[in-house]
């Protein structure tokens, strides 16, 4: 999503206080990078025609996700991995916000609905949608980014803030005449709205792929995509079998 006045660039982490345990990780792969070669074996490291091989320069022990190995990476990969993008930006904080209100909606359910079918959709995301957005607000605070309370006010006029406006959003007034409803009145406006949302999700998801430079966004972004958009389909379907009921 290209946003006006803005040209999505790749962005360095701040540079926090690095912790003991920290500390002591980079001193060992500075000891690896300084054993690299010795005075005894002055040719390691190069070709046999002298020139320099991939092999130059220091060593970097990168850990892995739990359950992973470490693993020795260029300087030029590590680096990279600690980029991100305004697009990766924008989704994160945007999709905050967006899964809340998703989750205020759910949490109305087991109250109003009638058909249990819609009161098992909104379990199942809120099971699916709460986590992301500890994930999220955890992705942007590491960064020292923003992150948006679950009734920002930003959620519909995000354009002050750089980024581009939400999608799929209920009003306020959407919010309360869903509150309101009981019984299949709330079935029907519940999986209407929704799919709606839903929409927005993926749309926003597709919107802000094309600049996006982090993995851990993007894996969110295919996820949000492949889950939401499975979700409509179901959504539709069941509405309307409420419809011709």
């Amino acid at each position: 999503m290209s946003v006006s006045g803005c040209t999505p660039t790749r962005l360095l982490r701040p540079v926090r206080p690095v912790p003991r345990l920290a500390a002591l990780a980079l001193l060992g792969v500075l000891t690896l990078s300084a054993c690299g070669g010795t005075d005894a074996d002055p040719g390691a490291g190069a070709s046999p025609s002298g020139g320099s091989t991939a092999s130059d320069g220091p060593r970097v022990v990168q850990g892995g996700e739990p359950g992973e190995d470490a693993r020795e990476v260029s300087g030029d990969d590590a680096v990279a991995e600690d980029e991100w993008s305004h697009d990766d930006v924008m989704f994160m904080q945007m999709m905050v916000p967006h899964h809340a209100q998703a989750l205020r909606m759910s949490e109305l359910a087991p109250e109003r609905a009638e058909d249990p079918r819609v009161r098992r959709l909104a379990e199942r995301i809120e099971a699916a949608q709460g986590p992301e957005i500890t994930m999220m607000a955890a992705w942007l605070d590491e960064r020292a980014l923003e992150v948006p309370s679950a009734k920002d006010p930003m959620a519909l006029d995000h354009g002050k803030h750089g980024h581009a406006s939400m999608e799929g959003m209920l009003t306020d007034a959407q919010m309360d005449a869903l509150a309101r409803s009981r019984g299949a009145a709330f079935d029907e406006l519940y999986l209407s709205s929704m799919i709606r949302h839903h929409e927005g999700a993926v749309a926003m998801a597709d919107e802000t792929a094309g600049e996006g430079v982090d993995a851990r966004v993007g894996e969110l972004r295919d996820d949000v995509t492949a889950t939401q958009t499975a979700e409509i389909a179901r959504m539709q379907q069941l509405l309307d079998d409420l419809r011709s009921a």
